[in-house]
């Protein structure tokens, strides 16, 4: 599974960067340059210098935004990125140095700043809990918990964090959740009614399905998806579906997922689960703190 279907950069990130600067300049033409604050304090073709900084350390994501971000407002500036995404920066690292019009520096600050901030957050807390489990086969997979619009942003964070990506939409992996299998009857008759859906053709998606027991676990199994999810079950639990699964020599990939944090991720990779996805690398995560300095 890949981070986007269409490539990470090009029109994507034009098109956000530009929605970015529609946002901020109340305005649907962003040439305006709609920022009274800082026309006021410099005048025209005020030169300056600035520095993106990190204050604290972290892993990096989003550094291939900065030149295209100040490039959309100013062709001429000059940006030189120091920095490549899934690098480790330490407090104080210099990511960047942008020498120009101080117009355009400071209108497009905030923006370029959010975005830094917000991937290297999710790159940081994603390496934080792989570096955890790096002794074990285990992988840590972001989910759909993102946030709209940058959810190919978020898992290329998670891609420079150590993370692997889960599905990126609805459209390319199959995923059988609690409540399909309720409405099914079971994990394993859910399975077989997608089966016999597109019995006339190949399937070409990759099948997971949820489970919550290891009665149901037993069930999904004998159905042979590509995966399946434990979803809340406990470590024991984990550790016994695990076993199930090697009696039978069994191809079937094995997820954990459900409240797993810094303090039992390690627990839950020794059960020998294949994959551990956290919905919190993305839905929660703390900011990396970055900030622009004029020098």
């Amino acid at each position: 599974m890949t981070a986007s279907p269409d490539g990470i950069y090009g029109d994507k990130v034009s098109d956000l960067l530009v929605a970015a600067f529609k946002e901020d300049f109340g305005c649907d033409n962003i040439s305006l340059f709609n920022d009274p604050t800082t026309r006021a304090v410099f005048g025209e073709n005020t030169a300056a210098k600035a520095l993106i900084k990190s204050k604290e350390s972290g892993v990096l994501s989003g550094a291939k935004l900065i030149i295209p971000a100040f490039r959309l407002l100013d062709s001429k500036i000059a940006v030189r990125v120091l920095k490549s995404d899934g690098d480790k920066i330490e407090n104080g690292a210099v990511i960047a140095e942008i020498q120009g019009d101080i117009h355009t520096i400071l209108t497009a600050e905030r923006t370029v700043l959010n975005l830094l901030q917000r991937l290297s957050g999710i790159a940081s807390a994603t390496n934080c809990l792989a570096k955890k489990i790096a002794h074990t086969k285990a992988k840590i997979t972001d989910t759909r918990k993102t946030t709209p619009t940058l959810r190919f942003l978020e898992k290329e964070a998670a891609l420079h964090g150590g993370g692997v990506n889960h599905r990126f939409g609805l459209y390319d992996m199959v995923l059988i959740k609690d409540t399909h299998v309720f409405a099914a009857g079971g994990p394993d008759i859910a399975v077989k009614k997608l089966r016999e859906k597109y019995a006339e053709s190949e399937f070409p998606l990759k099948i997971e399905v949820e489970v919550q027991s290891l009665q149901e676990f037993d069930k999904a199994l004998s159905q042979n998806p590509d995966r399946i999810m434990l979803d809340n079950m406990s470590i024991d639990d984990m550790a016994r579906a695990v076993k199930m699964r090697d009696g039978l020599s069994s191809s079937v990939q094995i997820e954990a997922s459900g409240n797993v944090n810094e303090a039992n991720v390690v627990s839950v990779a020794e059960t020998g689960v294949d994959f551990i996805s956290v919905g919190a690398i993305t839905h929660s995560v703390k900011s990396l703190d970055i900030h622009l300095k004029i020098v």
